[in-house]
């Protein structure tokens, strides 16, 4: 979940609370625990928005665990798919969106 949230920050920085509960299918309150234990931490700052809105932004700390967490996934998603030649990729990429639509 934690890297989930910095994953999203990275791509919206300044996301509301709101806005990043949705993209983690939470709700306002869970992400706002989550939000203050990461906080806590270092991984993201929480500012004043606009009324009272708070907005969110990754610091350095949270940035180079977001970067460690996508190696990560990099190289599970690489190895996992190694086999397959690009034509299957192409192929599971269209089975994939076709099982989302």
């Amino acid at each position: 979940m934690q890297w989930d949230t910095l994953r999203h920050l990275h791509r919206q920085p300044d996301a509301s609370l709101h806005d990043l509960a949705v993209l983690t299918f939470q709700t306002d309150q869970s992400f706002g625990s989550l939000a203050v234990r990461m906080a806590e931490r270092g991984f993201i700052e929480r500012l004043p928005g606009p009324g009272r809105a708070v907005r969110h932004r990754l610091t350095e700390d949270g940035e180079r665990l977001r970067a460690a967490g996508q190696d990560a996934v990099d190289a599970v998603f690489a190895s996992s798919f190694s086999g397959l030649s690009a034509e299957q990729l192409d192929q599971l990429g269209d089975l994939l969106e076709a099982a989302l639509a």
